[in-house]
């Protein structure tokens, strides 16, 4: 007689019975039960999936959070750093851990309630089977997608060697607590002892993450991933050398963006700054380090056909980067211009003219509103030069018509042959009609040059200041006090601190003036390499000019070789008009990163969070997502497929009912975390009633359902973002890194838990909670045992064979592989022939 018929079906906390208790059921009617609830369990493994990955959704978003905090260096500077409140490790092996086995945890506690807090078989089966697929299967699957010849390492080996030892350990206490303290019975202390070495898992990781024995400060200390820890306040003090990694951290993402931006500047040398900015923010959120979370609903996501999450980073980048311009824009007071509004002002607003040049032209120019008539008053107004022996004084009206964008105002210069220095005057415009229309500039300054003498030559300024990304800067060098003859002014650079052919391209050479020219340019290359700090100096020389080409010239060199008492008057007059050089003949040019550029990289290595990638800001959003189906390609151009829709099709109750659940930026992801997990519990609960009833309608026993069907199934999402994760990341760490952690918090929290409680239930009944150590013991027995040979494997694979825990020759990552399928199989087959007593075990 079948199992089904020497019992009864036992109702279960959400689902009563298929028929009434003690049915005969012929082999049709069982198969067909059967595939029912089969069919049953796996949409609802689909649905704690979706809502699992929403509750991920709400950790990721918590464990995200940043703050700012001050730090002060040595010489008193402080300056603002953004710093995660969440350290890495702890994250992970709390919320990340709690979010990745919520199913298999929940299952073990609902299923202790749902049997008047009696032990059953579903809940803990479950757990150790999964702890079995995770490190077996995942791992194993994990080798095999790596390319060959590629290898990933394990990064944080030390935090990995402690959480191994803990998920070995746990179930050695599994199998403690049933065989060898009090055989058969779990006491209060036992359980609550399971459940402590959950903190205890956690205090020993991070100790080993942070390296407590190497702390730098008493007050604080931060890790390598830029948390800062701290006694007390906001405020931290710290030498240069005592910032303890931060520079280091925010530094390799400035230098991994800036390196990326070169790369796409030589790809696409015709492309404008801020396509390539947004490709490189892109690059960088492709490329950075990603949490488990974020790799488990991005398979989750492929899987219901709601498309690849790392199609949203081509949008992100585009948005985090006009933002950040908007951003930078308001912090630099940056205003756009409003055309409507007319302004009236002298463009340009400084004029050179030769003493000999006679009349000239000033322009006025409007813009903005050109459909009414404006006038204003101009006037000529003394400088150095004065009215009526060096320039015609003049004033007047200007009437602009409806339409006119400009008016010209002439002026006369006057000539004489008197040597004397550069003078200037000025004109201004002032009673505009209608009034407020004046813009800036409202005066104009005219330098008389004198064309009697051939000039004193310099540089308009010494000190020059430059960005990096400027390419060619004009460095001008003008003719004052006189514009005569033909000159020739010798040039060349120098290396500062910035060298020829790094920072710059040297460069040297001659400027003609031509006779009358009062201006030239020195062309500098600027070599752009996006250096985040930059700041170096290079020089500029100006040589003795000659003339060249003049009567005069001749006559100043002639005379120059006569005593000064032979010199005739004109000789004298021909000396006194050579040309010379000024009082800046040397500048000093520096070079430094555009502030811009500076501050859109801080901005943007702030936003390199490809965790904001996964949350969500309103219902409106999550509704739309859930019933939009999306190519699971990663191609921005792949049209969703026929598989894509059958997806979309299957999950859509799942996508529209879980789209009710809070986003996750309200409350800071909180309330989405609460409001998920207890969403989780329900569908838990009905997946292990009906778990129950598939088993008992074929006659398989709990402990066998567990193991093989809902450990299945409840791991399945983790299967594919572990290889996700194996591939795009560059270590291991998030591939099977925290497979170990994992496996551990699920026995110190899922059997913890759930045996406190019944210990306590039946202490208060006066009657000891009863467990049969046989079965579980038994398949605890045979995963401890495999999973140190699995532990050993592993680093046995980082030596320089293979060099990785993942990949390597394509030859030993099949072996790998296999051997860990065949551990898998065997744990598998020794459980199942135990539970049907084929073979004898404790």
């Amino acid at each position: 007689m079948s199992s089904n018929e020497t019992k009864n079906c036992s109702p279960g906390l959400m689902l009563p019975c298929w028929g009434p208790p003690g049915e005969v059921m012929s082999t049709t009617d069982q198969v067909g039960r059967g595939l029912v609830y089969f069919l049953a369990m796996v949409y609802l493994f689909i649905g704690v999936s979706i809502i699992s990955d929403r509750f991920m959704a709400a950790i990721e978003v918590i464990t995200s959070q940043e703050r700012e905090v001050t730090v002060k260096k040595a010489g008193g500077e402080r300056h603002i750093v953004v710093v995660r409140v969440w350290n890495e490790t702890v994250a992970n092996l709390t919320l990340m851990a709690l979010g990745s086995s919520a199913p298999e945890i929940l299952l073990s506690v609902i299923e202790i309630y749902a049997k008047n807090f009696e032990a059953g078989d579903l809940g803990p089966g479950t757990i150790v089977g999964s702890a079995a697929y995770n490190l077996f299967v995942i791992i194993a699957l994990c080798v095999m997608v790596i390319p060959d010849g590629e290898v990933r390492k394990i990064k944080h080996l030390s935090v990995f060697f402690v959480t191994a030892i803990w998920s070995v350990f746990a179930y050695v206490w599994l199998y403690m607590i049933l065989a060898l303290f009090s055989p058969g019975e779990v006491e209060i202390w036992e359980g609550l002892l399971t459940f402590l070495f959950f903190p205890l898992t956690v205090l020993t990781a991070y100790a080993a993450d942070r390296k407590m024995y190497k702390y730098m400060k008493k007050d604080y200390r931060m890790n390598r991933r830029g948390v800062i820890v701290q006694a007390e306040g906001d405020n931290l003090e710290m030498g240069s050398a005592e910032l303890l990694g931060l520079d280091d951290v925010h530094d390799d993402i400035k230098q991994e963006y800036i390196n990326t931006l070169k790369d796409l500047r030589q790809q696409h040398p015709h492309a404008d700054l801020s396509a390539l900015e947004r490709m490189a923010h892109e690059s960088l959120l492709n490329r950075g380090p990603k949490s488990r979370a974020f790799y488990r609903i991005q398979a989750t996501r492929k899987l219901m056909g709601s498309g690849d999450l790392l199609r949203r980073i081509s949008e992100r980048a585009q948005s985090d980067l006009s933002e950040i311009k908007a951003e930078i824009q308001r912090e630099s007071g940056a205003a756009e211009f409003n055309p409507s509004n007319t302004r009236i002002f002298f463009e340009p607003s400084k004029y050179t003219v030769l003493e000999s040049c006679g009349r000239f032209e000033v322009r006025i120019a409007r813009t903005g509103d050109l459909d009414n008539a404006i006038s204003v008053d101009y006037f000529t107004e003394d400088g150095t030069a004065q009215a009526g022996s060096d320039y015609v004084p003049t004033k007047g009206t200007l009437h602009f018509g409806p339409g006119e964008k400009e008016k010209r105002v002439a002026l006369e210069v006057i000539d004489d042959d008197v040597f004397e220095p550069d003078e200037h005057f000025f004109v201004k415009l002032r009673g505009a009609k209608p009034a407020g229309v004046l813009g800036s500039p409202t005066l104009a300054t005219v330098i008389i040059l004198d064309d009697d003498h051939g000039g004193l030559f310099k540089f308009e300024e010494q000190n020059h200041e430059l960005v990096e990304s400027v390419g060619i800067y004009e460095l001008r060098v003008i003719r004052c006090s006189g514009a005569r003859g033909r000159v020739i002014v010798p040039y060349r650079t120098e290396d500062g601190t910035a060298k020829a052919g790094k920072e710059y391209e040297a460069n040297e050479g001659q400027l003609i003036f031509e006779n009358n020219e009062s201006e030239k340019t020195i062309p500098l290359t600027i070599i752009e390499e996006d250096s985040y700090e930059k700041d170096v100096l290079l020089y500029v020389q100006l040589g003795e000019p000659q003339m060249s080409g003049d009567e005069v010239a001749s006559l100043a060199a002639a005379a120059e070789k006569k005593r000064p008492e032979h010199r005739t008057e004109q000789e004298k007059v021909a000396i006194m008009g050579k040309p010379r050089l000024g009082d800046i003949v040397r500048a000093q040019i520096r070079i430094k990163e555009s502030k811009e550029f500076r501050n859109t990289v801080d901005k943007l290595v702030q936003r390199a969070n490809a965790s904001l990638l996964i949350g969500t800001s309103s219902w409106k959003e999550q509704f739309v997502e859930a019933i939009t189906v999306s190519a699971s390609d990663e191609s921005d151009q792949k049209k969703p497929s026929g598989l894509d829709y059958v997806l979309h099709v299957l999950t859509l109750f799942w996508k529209i009912l879980f789209a009710f659940v809070p986003p996750t930026d309200m409350c800071k992801g909180y309330l989405c975390f609460f409001v998920s997990i207890l969403i989780i519990g329900v569908v838990t609960a009905v997946i292990g009633d009906v778990a129950s009833h598939f088993g008992f309608t074929l006659g398989i026993e709990d402990s066998v359902t567990a193991i093989v069907f809902v450990a299945l199934g409840t791991s399945i999402p983790d299967t594919f973002a572990s290889k996700v994760a194996a591939i795009h990341d560059k270590h291991a760490d998030a591939s099977i890194g925290n497979v170990t952690g994992s496996n551990a918090v699920n026995v110190f929290l899922g059997i913890g838990v759930a045996w406190s409680m019944a210990a306590i239930y039946h202490a208060t009944k006066r009657k000891p909670f009863r467990v049969k150590p046989g079965n579980l013991a038994f398949s605890v027995t045979i995963f401890c045992s495999e999973a140190a040979v699995c532990i050993l494997v592993l680093m046995l694979r980082r030596s320089r064979i293979v060099g990785g825990e993942l990949g390597g020759p394509k030859c030993l990552k099949v072996l790998t592989a296999a051997f860990f399928l065949v551990l898998w199989l065997f744990y598998l087959t020794m459980s199942t022939l135990e539970v049907y007593h084929v073979i004898k075990g404790f």
